[in-house]
């Protein structure tokens, strides 16, 4: 018996080790996972944007795709720079995942629910982190930009971040 699930184990924790790439795409949101970015106008030259990375996108990346769709919602309206005046982000969903402790030496096997069960190692199953939503909200404008740590020039932002950052 312990001949067949040990290499069960060591296949499992073999695929285990490999993770997806997280689901983060720059196009507009949609779908069931709503993976993408949206935008509210408040009022002329002021918007409210936000993007929604898959379960496991990295905050930065989430952070910088927001960005890169005001700066897109700002130029196509026909302004030069925009104003972040709030920003927040917040995560949703995620799961701790399953864990499983294979035991060394005289060996049990087991299932880790939450006690520890045998001496060994372990690695998470189905884990995932949560779901991050970057929300921005921006005042658009023309002319020189003015000198402010929370102020983007629209063609440098569109620029530098890609739009598969």
């Amino acid at each position: 018996m312990k001949r067949v699930i040990l290499p069960a184990l060591a296949a499992l924790s073999l695929g285990a080790c490999e993770t997806p790439a997280p689901p983060t795409f720059y196009q507009p949101a949609a779908g069931p996972l709503g993976i993408g970015f949206s935008e509210y106008r408040i009022e002329p030259g002021r918007y409210r944007v936000s993007f929604h990375g898959g379960p496991g996108a990295p905050p930065e990346v989430v952070s910088d795709l927001a960005l890169r769709r005001a700066a897109d919602i700002t130029l196509a309206e026909g302004y030069e720079w925009f104003r972040v005046s709030d920003r927040f982000m917040r995560g949703s969903g995620g799961n701790p995942g399953s864990r499983i402790s294979v035991g060394i030496g005289g060996g049990s096997y087991g299932w880790n629910g939450g006690g520890a069960v045998g001496v060994g190692t372990g690695f998470n199953v189905g884990a995932s982190a949560p779901a991050l939503t970057s929300t921005i909200e921006v005042l658009m404008g023309r002319g020189p930009k003015p000198q402010d740590v929370e102020v983007y020039d629209a063609r440098g932002v569109a620029q530098s971040i890609g739009p598969h950052a």
